[in-house]
């Protein structure tokens, strides 16, 4: 390692401008003539759509279905045997699915007066039976949000490898655990600019996406246009977390119409609209039970889950994305020799679910920790000994688990064990003997987990959806003045790849990283590629900047020496430099020569100068694991159900490092999502589907005071299969919080009988469960005086 190179805690280059308020975000294009979008949305979460009424003074600036004649509606499929297909109307015309859902979109000089022609807009809708409950969706009497499926199942799935033979052991331990439909709630909202430029006959589109490329696909599809036609900008994203990841009928709107009048228009997300009617995650549903030894050892895991999908499936994830998911990841990282999952992707009449930072995982997590925190209290041991019975061992690596899954290295039980020697176990469970001064109850709890990233070809082809990851293209360049441009069809919005991608190829090529400038975000620049998700930007892209480096190497050697008059088996690149057996000579010098000067060059020099396209792809194509051991401790107040953390250590094993202080960031602001799913975060809808928070007064994030500053210790084990050993790091964060913090509550709450089994545990939830198990302890020893 270098000082600027791979492992080293640089600051962020991309800091200079977004402290200084010179990021440039959708928000802030501003382009000639520019006219503002408002839309038109329903008002209801099912109902059939009769008459538009548009007044007279709107003619012109209001545009309906019926105006979008051959635009085609958004498609996600699966190629999942059994998948159901939605079609998502650009703007609704025979029924509404889901509250906010586009009718109409309206044209003004500013958003106020856009607003102001919406509100003139008269729409006549037929109310229907709302679909809002996804266990109740799937029963026979339900009413349907797609009539000709006859049921609400986006997808069932069903995996079986011997349950049965788990049957007889001696521990069965059952929970009904469930967890709240959430807001991604990003700094920044949505929001889309389009123009059409005449002179490349090309619709621009600037808009905030994690995968430009993708939005590009499918915007091309639904208007019927050439790739060519489409330029896909994005720009600087203030936060994507999977709600950035889709392509929007906003999107499609705006596209349509900018080919058609003549200038550019604009969409700002507001938060309200972002609450209700954007996509929303991690509605889950488990009946799940863990069957095991006395010493703890597992004999299998049975699971029933269920995942509310909302109304559409969205492109390019589908629909099924979470819930299939859920039965391939639920064993997690423990090894056990029996199981089985069904599970169900139900539709309802909400917003659509999206692969919000963590996915599927951060349920299967919460799930799959709070049963065995369960096993361990009925087999009468520590939770800690639970797991340490049934991690997958170091000795096992590279580890095929239960579901097919490839572990390719780790040590978790080392993970765990630190993060526990971290926070003093034994001391805790003294401290618990005495009472609190302040009445409070001390629980402490400890979750771990992994997480595939940088899924590869072979993983995402057998969804058969409509984006499959290839190789992740690079292209590096030399500049004449001897600086190195890298193009990226990957996107950053607070990954800090145009730090870390630089670190990658100072690495190689010693080039000052002040010298080095990523391009990304712009489909006319950069290669194709499926973006910025499944955190698998540093083993891909930093692997195609890698293997791009390389190569620009060896083609600066071939030309370094013949500058040096030395044989190229003899030279190397180091220090910016190619050096030779009696001296050096810079990039700066080598570029020169080959833009400036290249007379000074033989004939037989490569053509290829000092550029290279090339692609990526691990060595082998099941993704990395990375994972992580997370303990909380928390004081909780019987009194009125407050929860405080008071501390919270995190052992995590990213392989090897690019920057640490970026994986440090990385896991502070997981763990804050972290702690709003565990605590805080709940969107909730009442029986007509209408969704009850629709400001932050309603929806509830943590903050500063709410999120403690955790003791975060890092493990490097490397993977085999990725350049440097670097594994997927950026969601994991936010997957353990609510399992650890949960089981620390539940710890807490051992005194009264108590426990929780849906998050956001909120002090109602907190009372509600002490107040159930003092009922249960009542009637049962009502029960036993009567016997």
């Amino acid at each position: 390692m270098t000082e600027q190179g791979v492992g080293a805690s640089l600051l962020r280059k991309e800091d200079d401008r977004l402290l200084r308020g010179r990021g440039q975000f959708v928000g802030d294009i501003r382009l000639a003539g520019m006219k503002d979008v408002a839309f038109v949305r329903s008002p209801l979460a099912h109902a059939k759509v009769g008459e538009i009424r548009i007044p007279d003074s709107c003619r012109g600036q209001v545009f309906t279905a019926a105006d979008l004649e051959g635009v085609k509606p958004i498609v996600a499929v699966s190629g999942l045997a059994g998948f159901k297909v939605s079609e998502q109307p650009i703007l609704a015309f025979e029924k509404v699915r889901q509250v906010g859902e586009l009718i109409a979109m309206c044209v003004g000089d500013t958003r106020a007066k856009a607003e102001d022609v919406a509100a003139c807009v008269e729409v006549d809708l037929d109310e229907l039976p709302a679909v809002h409950d996804m266990i109740k969706a799937r029963e026979a009497a339900s009413a349907l949000v797609h009539e000709h499926w006859g049921d609400n199942v986006f997808l069932e799935t069903f995996v079986d490898v011997g349950i049965e033979a788990a049957f007889d052991a001696p521990i069965k331990v059952s929970r009904e655990i469930s967890t709240a439909r959430q807001s991604m709630a990003p700094m920044e909202g949505r929001g889309t600019v389009a123009y059409w430029d005449s002179r490349m006959e090309q619709l621009v589109l600037y808009t905030g996406s994690q995968m430009p490329h993708i939005v590009r696909t499918g915007l091309a599809e639904c208007l019927g246009l050439d790739h060519a036609q489409i330029r896909i900008i994005s720009p600087d994203v203030g936060g994507g977390f999977g709600y950035k990841g889709i392509l929007l009928p906003e999107d499609v709107c705006l596209g349509w119409l900018a080919m058609r009048c003549g200038h550019p228009l604009r969409w700002i997300e507001d938060r309200r609209e972002h609450l209700t009617a954007g996509a929303n995650c991690r509605e889950h549903h488990y009946r799940i039970t863990a069957y095991a030894d006395r010493d703890g050892k597992l004999r299998g895991i049975d699971c029933e889950a269920t995942v509310d999908s909302g109304a559409y499936s969205s492109y390019p994830f589908s629909a099924c994305l979470e819930a299939a998911q859920v039965a391939s990841i639920l064993p997690g990282p423990y090894d056990f020799p029996a199981y089985r999952c069904r599970t169900w992707s139900v539709a309802t009449n909400k917003c659509p679910i999206l692969p919000y930072r963590g996915v599927a995982r951060t349920g299967v997590c919460y799930a799959l920790e709070l049963i065995l925190d369960a096993v361990a209290r009925e087999a009468g041991l520590e939770p800690h000994e639970v797991r340490l019975k049934n991690l997958v061992k170091p000795e096992q690596m590279p580890f095929d688990n239960i579901t097919k899954k490839h572990f390719d290295s780790g040590d978790y039980p080392e993970a765990l064990e630190r993060a526990l020697a971290a926070m003093d176990l034994k001391a805790i469970r003294e401290r618990q003997k005495h009472p609190e001064p302040d009445g409070r109850l001390i629980g402490i709890g400890h979750s771990i987990y992994c997480e595939q990233a940088a899924h590869g070809t072979s993983v995402y082809s057998g969804w058969g959806i409509p984006m499959v990851p290839g190789h992740e293209q690079a292209t590096a360049r030399v500049t004449p003045d001897g600086g190195l441009e890298l193009r990226v069809g990957v996107h950053s919005h607070g990954q800090s790849m145009e730090t870390t991608l630089a670190q990658v190829a100072h690495e190689i090529l010693g080039i000052d990283i002040a010298k080095i400038k990523l391009v990304h975000g712009d489909t006319e620049y950069t290669p194709y590629s499926t973006g910025s998700w499944g955190s698998r930007c540093a083993v891909m892209a930093g692997g195609a900047v890698a293997t791009a480096s390389r190569e620009i190497a060896g083609l600066a050697k071939r030309i370094g020496a013949h500058l040096l008059q030395a044989d190229p088996n003899d030279v190397e690149v180091a220090h910016g430099k190619v050096v030779g057996p009696t001296g050096s000579v810079t990039f700066e010098e080598i570029a020169h020569t080959w833009y400036l000067r290249p007379q000074d060059l033989p004939m037989s020099v490569d053509p290829r100068g000092l550029e290279s396209t090339i692609g990526f792809k691990p060595v082998r194509d099941s993704g990395t694991f990375s994972y992580a051991a997370h303990v909380a401790l928390v004081a909780v107040d019987p009194e009125i159900g407050d929860i405080e953390i008071l501390d919270y250590v995190i052992v995590e094993d990213g392989g090897k490092l690019i920057n640490p202080m970026v994986v440090d960031g990385q896991i502070y602001g997981g763990l804050a999502q972290g702690i709003g799913t565990a605590l805080y975060e709940e969107m909730n809808f009442d029986a007509s589907g209408q969704p009850l928070a629709s400001t932050f007064a309603d929806y509830l994030l943590p903050g500063p005071t709410e999120v403690p500053a955790p003791r975060v210790d890092h493990m490097e084990t490397l993977s085999p299969y990725t350049e440097f050993g670097v594994k997927g790091i950026g969601e994991g964060g936010a997957i353990a919080p609510p399992a650890a913090i949960g089981n620390a509550v539940n710890d807490a709450l051992r005194p009264y009988g108590a426990e929780l089994l849906r998050s956001p545990m909120t002090p109602r939830r907190v009372l509600e469960a002490i107040c159930a198990a003092s009922k249960e302890k009542s009637a049962e020893a009502e029960r036993e005086e009567a016997a």
